[in-house]
């Protein structure tokens, strides 16, 4: 079962059909042309707030189609969202760490080291716990869940105190096994290669477009022109060309399990 909100198109098609508006009369109601109905129908234009909320007194929906129309127009300016929406919203969730376990699948005491190692963290780590483990839940709990792809640099595995590494080995084995979810370990000594220049990640939303997110020792940056989204997608498949199966990888986690006991 989908559980994704219908597009607004649909949703203007699906209610004007309803109650039985020809695209002329819903047009009369609105104050627009025909053609501007059709265009809102086909999806080439997006409602503005006050024709929104004109559609929205015409079909007696509250304030659903000024929501939807909120939505679609940040869908076609994406920088306006922080990444943490598009995760929201994303139905494919692409990242490659090379350095660190990749945040959606952090157990809480790696995260704390992690959050630990900068110094201007250290007064606000439970409150960045919090939200961490928030948005892990909202991302990966959520249903329909989202495909997720986690490709980890085998250093990344090797980082962090022994009992700290222990729990976080197995809980990337755990996430292995859900049928939504898939890590793949791109080994050591593969020499240079594009993933070295850093972490990034790519969501894919419910209507084929790509984000891409960037993260420095400052702040992230999210990447939504497609010339920027096609380089990161490309740089990702080279990593994931390096990366091995999922068996192999779980192959690798179970034996750095064993080496730690």
């Amino acid at each position: 079962m989908n559980d994704q909100p219908p597009s607004l198109p649909a949703r203007i098609r699906e209610l004007r059909t309803q109650r039985k508006l020809s695209q002329d009369r819903l047009a009369a109601a609105i104050g627009v042309s025909k053609s501007t109905v059709q265009s809102f129908e086909s999806g080439k234009l997006v409602p503005q707030e006050g024709t929104a909320q004109r559609l929205d007194e015409a079909f007696g929906t509250g304030s659903e189609i000024q929501g939807l129309a909120k939505t679609a127009q940040e869908d076609r300016a994406p920088w306006m969202r922080p990444w943490v929406e598009h995760e929201l919203r994303a139905i494919l969730l692409q990242s490659w760490e090379p350095m660190l376990i990749p945040g959606l699948v952090q157990r809480e005491p790696y995260m704390r080291e992690v959050f630990k190692s900068i110094p201007r963290n250290r007064d606000r780590i439970d409150d960045m716990v919090s939200t961490r483990l928030n948005r892990q839940a909202a991302v990966l709990e959520r249903a329909p869940s989202v495909a997720v792809t986690c490709l980890i640099g085998e250093f990344a595995l090797r980082q962090g105190s022994r009992e700290a590494l222990k729990d976080q080995l197995s809980h990337l084995i755990d996430v292995g096994h859900r049928s939504s979810a898939k890590i793949r370990i791109v080994p050591g000594g593969m020499g240079i290669h594009a993933g070295l220049g850093g972490p990034l990640a790519l969501a894919t939303m419910p209507d084929g477009r790509r984000v891409g997110y960037l993260d420095d020792q400052l702040r992230g940056r999210v990447a939504t022109s497609p010339a920027d989204v096609t380089e990161l997608a490309l740089l990702w498949e080279e990593v994931d060309g390096l990366a091995l199966s999922v068996d192999q990888s779980r192959d690798i986690l179970l034996r750095m399990i064993n080496e730690l006991k």
